[in-house]
């Protein structure tokens, strides 16, 4: 007679559990070792850490460099500013075609297109920054 198995929820069971443990036991000075290495990982998992260094995988020291983070995070500002600036001109063209005569129009026009090749030449600058910035300071 087959015992028919019903199902009573929870996780459902991994095909390799990890059921074995192991213990260790280190002094003040190795424990403190051993976290600093474990924080500079970047694993989240002491045991994963553990097992990696047993069985010989590299160990990769994951630094996050807070200004290279801000650096992005201002860039991505000022190029979502750069697209606002952008939708902005086209409504502001089509303002002036409709609102002002001819003439007139092409004044503005001309003073706008001296502001878009400054903002052009600033969006170079950032460009190269960036670029530079790249093979200073971001690993390879």
């Amino acid at each position: 007679m087959e015992t028919r198995r019903t199902n009573k929820g929870g996780r459902p069971a991994l095909a390799d559990p990890a059921k074995h443990r192991h213990v260790l036991y280190l002094n003040d000075r190795e424990n403190a070792r051993f976290l600093s290495h474990w924080e500079q990982s970047g694993v989240t998992s002491k045991s994963r850490f553990i097992a990696a260094r047993l069985f010989g995988e590299p160990f990769r020291v994951v630094k996050v460099d807070k200004s290279a983070v801000e650096y992005c995070a201002r860039l991505t500002e000022f190029y979502a500013q750069f697209r606002a600036v952008a939708v902005n001109y086209n409504q502001v063209v089509k303002a002036l075609h409709s609102n002002f005569s001819e003439k007139k129009a092409l004044a503005f026009l001309y003073k706008l297109e001296k502001a878009t090749t400054e903002l052009s030449l600033l969006n170079r600058q950032v460009i190269d920054l960036t670029n530079e910035c790249k093979e200073l300071w971001l690993p390879k």
